[in-house]
């Protein structure tokens, strides 16, 4: 049976236009990272490290090979198994093989992960469609091993001005508890670790509107954060990701905050540790945080 698909919205039809392969929507993910966002806390800001990663025993067949490597903020690694058609139980004992031997990938390039702590782990599969099954099965809320696994599925569309539109939907529900540090209110507004960290400053400058770099470094230091520092000039943000191909900063002109004498990006790169030093740091200085 054939079955032909459309999509009108506001006055646009829109028709199905697939991939082809595989590689196809992973060239698509890579070039459009923020498809890979899994929620509003902990896996909202995602990087794509690397893709076509040979994993030895991979697979309990044989050797195997990540489809895409991403981070998830300062505290999760996350594999992302691809599939041009379905996913399924078949898809998802894969991306199980895959995690068991997650521990090499730490090996292979040392970049990968550069934080003080050790990182958690997150699975992700992605297709053009997902069986009952499984659709069920991680909208309760899956884990393997402890490592919780999210499923997406991405429809291609093409309009007749051959404008292109993608919908993503996303399957994943995470067990989060204060302890997660995950969930900040702040302001009557909330956020996840680094958007806390943004909005924070934005306030505390729109306060002190004459406060210069060096002047906010003193309120919070570079330690509070660790290797990248709460904040870095604009500049030096944009040079770290042209250097690495990996951003560590909110670099997007919304995102940045000029001070009296310099433009700022912040750091993106939080976890449970540093994050407990900032809420700190932020509550001697007067800023009420409330631990959602």
């Amino acid at each position: 049976m054939e079955v032909f698909k459309q999509i009108t919205a506001n006055n646009i039809t829109l028709k199905e236009y697939p991939f082809w392969k595989e590689l196809a929507m992973e060239a698509y993910l890579i070039e459009n990272e923020e498809i890979l966002k899994l929620d509003k806390q902990n896996f909202n800001d995602v990087t794509i490290l690397d893709a076509e990663i040979a994993l030895r025993q991979g697979r309990k067949a044989g050797d195997g090979r990540i489809d895409i490597l991403a981070k998830y903020s300062g505290e999760y690694l996350g594999i992302v198994e691809i599939k041009l058609n379905e996913i399924n139980d078949l898809s998802l004992r894969q991306l199980e093989d895959y995690l068991i031997q997650k521990d090499q990938i730490l090996t292979i390039d040392q970049n990968y992960w550069t934080e003080s702590i050790k990182p958690k782990w997150v699975g992700v599969l992605v297709g053009s469609d997902i069986s009952n099954d499984l659709r069920e099965k991680l909208s309760q809320g899956y884990e393997y091993n402890g490592i919780p696994i999210a499923g997406m599925t991405i429809k291609r569309f093409r309009s007749l001005t051959n404008e292109i539109y993608v919908i993503s939907d996303t399957y994943f529900r995470f067990k989060y508890l204060s302890k997660d540090y995950s969930k900040f209110i702040f302001k009557g507004q909330e956020y996840n670790k680094g958007r806390l960290v943004n909005a924070v400053l934005k306030s505390y400058v729109e306060q002190n509107p004459t406060i210069t770099f060096a002047e906010l470094k003193t309120k919070f230091p570079d330690k509070v954060q660790g290797s990248f520092g709460v904040f870095s000039t604009k500049d030096n943000a944009e040079e770290i990701f042209q250097r690495w191909g990996h951003k560590r900063h909110y670099i997007k002109p919304e995102e940045e905050i000029k001070l009296s004498d310099e433009t700022i990006a912040t750091c993106t790169q939080w976890n449970p540790d540093n994050i407990k030093q900032f809420l700190h740091q932020s509550n001697i200085l007067g800023l009420k945080i409330e631990i959602k």
